[in-house]
């Protein structure tokens, strides 16, 4: 988390502290991947070709639910999960922003080390 001036972290790494907590789990970032690059799926759909129960992959969607990560709509007898594509984009950014800053820093340090 990017720290304000008082050592502690700012609201915004706060924000996305439960994005990358949620992510942090491998299952967790296996679904979103398949849901972006698949589209959205049901729980069935999710839980093909692995071995993960669909009370467990249940589990892991609300995780990433509650980091707004993804949402279920109801589509006759099934939820059908989505990918929050916008959140996703947000932390992209943010991540770019921490980024960015990091090479800035590397930058003035080697001006300083390279200095004659």
């Amino acid at each position: 988390m990017t720290p304000n001036r008082s050592g502690q972290p700012s609201a915004r790494a706060e924000r996305f502290a439960p994005v990358f907590a949620a992510l942090g789990d491998a299952t967790r970032l296996q679904i979103v991947t398949r849901l972006r690059n698949e589209g959205p799926l049901s729980i069935v759909r999710l839980t093909e070709e692995t071995h993960v129960s669909r009370q467990a992959v249940t589990k892991h969607l609300r995780t990433l639910e509650s980091a707004d990560l993804v949402h279920g709509e109801r589509a006759g007898r099934e939820r059908v999960w989505k990918l929050r594509q916008r959140r996703l984009d947000e932390l992209r950014r943010y991540v770019d922003e921490i980024s960015a800053q990091w090479d800035q820093a590397i930058d003035r340090l080697r001006s300083f080390v390279e200095k004659p």
